[in-house]
């Protein structure tokens, strides 16, 4: 019995033995392959990321094809540079003006080709876009725009070439402009949520979803102003272009007159209906009759690896952009993060090859006092060298606060900026957890106030009482904070305050932008202010490497993965509104509405 257990005992001790080894092996095994892949992707990412100089034929034509989002800051999307012969870099916006610019005089461009059937891209965006193509049309090159079917925000653009076609059954949208928001404050009654909701500003409508059921009539009223100064610049730019007169293209739409094809030649507002080959044809015969299989056409990420655009001269301007919404912390992709704007910043005030600095703001707030640690890093920049602001499509709210300091603020026609005002959220779940979900909560405290502000009961009125009074003092600090940039009273400023939203063309009549201009016409001011003959851009913050961005897409990618696999899809893109709305809670806040949906 002895020796039979001490045999069991060494069967088992051998077979545990070799368990482990057959484990180990494996994991080995896997560890080694996993990184000889790793090593195979990047192989893979190092060799695709180096861009190989295109060859641009003679009588080219470039290809704008304007359902491409250009963002602010391009970035790279390794996984399609990976898996396509395409580039996955799209140009930014402001690569993609310039490239414009630089084909009006190349003599290898012949003319452009504009798609533009859809167009994601912002009113300020589309502006600048079609500020460059007016521009390059004084070459006397020609513009052909086409689109199946046009949105009015392709038309935006569409309708600045010299010739626009639409598809025989495709047509145009010419109808107005809409806009709606969602209101949730009946979805919140019938789950027992109880919003708390403290803001400064009468037309401060961020927190209108939460009280209302419907818009106020005074952000029906600044809604209907700012939107309507977006529609008119439309109509305007459309008669100048198409020689109609404004009032007739207001009644086209207003009436409905335009349903089909047939009724967009009709009422001029496109020069024909054709069939893509068709217009091909057109485009090859202004290329003196080249074949239209034969057209050489250069599609703008191609073109933006062909050419080289650089400034010259020994000063250098930093060009800086503040795109997203405006968070505490660091490290927040796709948002402004106040530690990492700080630290930027305050490298650029140290750096004296940096002769000015213009900071492009396309952010439509967030965090109060985030947007007042950015704003106090670009005043102290002030000091040492010019500033000028370039606004994007958003610069509203922080976005406005972090731009108001500036030497000279710039903004297109169709910004939207101001809503100087502030709100705080604060809410209470007691009674959906006690009633939805049965839970309740007790707790001890060691003095009056320690345990708040809590979700999990209401505020009483001194708790509120402290609140109100934060959000008052914020409001009054960015009142000031405009003052004192724009060289007004408090009191001036206050009256074109109260969260109200302008559009860049109204907002230069009241004093908060000082002239209509591109991000270009920004760098040109900061090199005048600068004294510089010539100089080099350096954008900022600088953009990722290849491998850099392949890394931390794989990573984030990973994360993400596996939790929308464990929750599924539809609580991940619940979880993501909850982690917006969130952003909005407990903390000063100084931002647009969130839920918002337009139909232009």
């Amino acid at each position: 019995m002895g020796i039979y257990l001490k045999l069991s005992i060494q069967s088992i001790y051998f077979s545990m033995k070799s368990f482990f080894k057959s484990l180990l092996a494996s994991l080995l095994a896997l560890i080694i392959f996993t990184f000889l892949g790793i090593l195979i992707v990047i192989g893979i990412a190092a060799s695709l990321s180096k861009d190989e100089p295109k060859t641009i034929a003679s009588n080219s034509v470039l290809v704008l094809d304007i359902a491409e989002t250009f963002q602010e800051q391009s970035k790279s999307d390794p996984f399609t540079e990976i898996i396509s012969k395409k580039k996955g870099k799209t140009p930014s916006l402001s690569e993609l003006v310039n490239l414009i610019h630089y084909a009006k005089n190349d003599s290898a461009i012949k003319g452009i080709y504009i798609k533009c059937q859809q167009n994601p891209n912002g009113y300020a965006a589309s502006e600048e876009i079609r500020k460059a193509i007016i521009d390059f049309k004084t070459s006397n090159k020609f513009v052909i725009a086409y689109g199946e079917t046009i949105t009015q925000k392709g038309y935006m653009i569409g309708n600045a070439a010299n010739l626009i076609y639409t598809h025989p059954q495709g047509g145009i949208e010419w109808k107005g402009f809409s806009y709606e928001s969602m209101f949730l404050k009946g979805l919140l009654d019938k789950l027992e949520i109880q919003p708390q909701i403290f803001y400064a500003g009468k037309f401060k409508s961020a927190t209108e979803p939460f009280r209302f059921t419907q818009m106020s009539e005074a952000n029906k009223l600044q809604t209907s102003v700012w939107m309507g100064g977006i529609y008119n610049d439309f109509v305007q730019n459309t008669a100048s272009a198409r020689n109609n007169s404004a009032d007739s293209l207001k009644y086209i739409a207003d009436e409905g007159k335009v349903q089909t094809a047939y009724d967009a030649v009709k009422y001029n507002l496109v020069d024909g209906l054709m069939y893509d080959d068709q217009v091909k044809k057109i485009i090859a015969k202004k290329l003196h009759n080249t074949r239209e299989d034969k057209i050489s056409f250069v599609g703008v990420n191609d073109y933006a690896t062909a050419v080289a655009i650089r400034g010259s001269g020994s000063g250098k301007i930093a060009v800086v952009y503040a795109d997203g919404d405006i968070v505490m912390g660091k490290n927040q992709k796709s948002s402004i993060a106040s530690d990492d704007f700080r630290a930027l910043l305050q490298k650029i005030r140290a750096d004296e090859s940096i002769k000015a600095v213009v900071i492009r703001v396309n952010s439509p707030g967030g965090s109060s006092l985030a947007s007042d640690i950015i704003w106090r890093e670009i005043d102290l920049i002030k000091k040492d060298k010019p500033v000028v602001v370039s606004m994007g499509d958003y610069a509203a709210s922080g976005g406005y606060y972090i731009a108001c300091g500036a030497d000279s603020i710039f903004a297109n026609a169709n910004t939207i900026t101001g809503s100087i005002g502030v709100f705080s959220v604060i809410p209470n779940i007691q009674g959906f957890m006690k009633n939805k979900l049965g839970i309740t909560f007790d707790g001890v405290k060691t003095g009056k106030y320690a345990d708040g502000p809590s979700a999990t009961r209401p505020l009483n009125a001194t708790e509120q009482r402290f609140i109100q009074s934060s959000v008052d003092s914020v409001y009054f600090a960015f009142k000031s904070r405009v003052a004192q940039g724009r060289h007004r009273s408090v009191d001036y400023i206050d009256s074109i305050a109260q969260g109200r939203v302008w559009t860049g063309a109204d907002a230069i009549k009241v004093g908060l932008v000082d002239r209509i201009g591109t991000l270009n016409d920004a760098i040109a001011s900061a090199a005048k202010m600068a004294h510089l003959k010539g100089y080099s851009i350096k954008s900022l913050p600088e953009s990722k490497s290849f491998l850099e961005s392949l890394l931390d897409d794989y990573q984030n990618d990973i994360k993400a993965n596996a939790i929308s696999t464990e929750i599924g899809a539809d609580q991940w893109q619940l979880l993501q509104q909850m982690k917006s709305i969130r952003q909005m809670m407990g903390e000063p806040q100084s931002r647009l509405p969130i839920f918002v949906v337009n139909h232009p």
